[in-house]
């Protein structure tokens, strides 16, 4: 079992940047792949970001390649995304999650992930 906790959301304007945390407490941090996933309203969730245990691999979404980056600190327990040059489509309430039975090899898919936390609200104004 593992709690995930989101942070660092809030309202920022269009080229800014915002960095997101997820704490985890529980089971070893170290055995999950972790993912970032937003929704906006009436959307479906969609995968966004996603790190492997060790943090040597990451992966993003086409639509986040190049703005976003992915990070992970196995002492803190906690992994990461900063987000920059952001736009009002990135709108949306992000989520983190854990996935302990993959190890990261489905990291798009939202169904192959255990646990995930209650959501940060970001909000890019334009």
């Amino acid at each position: 079992q593992v709690q995930l906790v989101e942070s660092g959301g809030g309202l920022v304007q269009a080229g800014g940047s915002l960095t997101l945390s997820c704490a985890a407490s529980g089971r070893t941090f170290s055995s999950y792949a972790m993912g970032w996933f937003r929704q906006a309203p009436g959307k479906e969730r969609e995968f966004v970001a996603a790190i492997n245990r060790s943090g040597l691999d990451t992966y993003y979404a086409d639509s986040v390649k190049g703005r976003f980056t992915i990070s992970r600190d196995n002492a803190k327990n906690t992994v990461y995304l900063q987000m920059n040059s952001l736009k009002p489509e990135d709108t949306a309430v992000y989520y983190c999650a854990a996935d302990y039975r993959y190890g990261g090899s489905y990291y798009r898919d939202l169904h192959k992930y255990d646990y995930w936390g209650q959501g940060t609200q970001v909000t890019v104004s334009s």
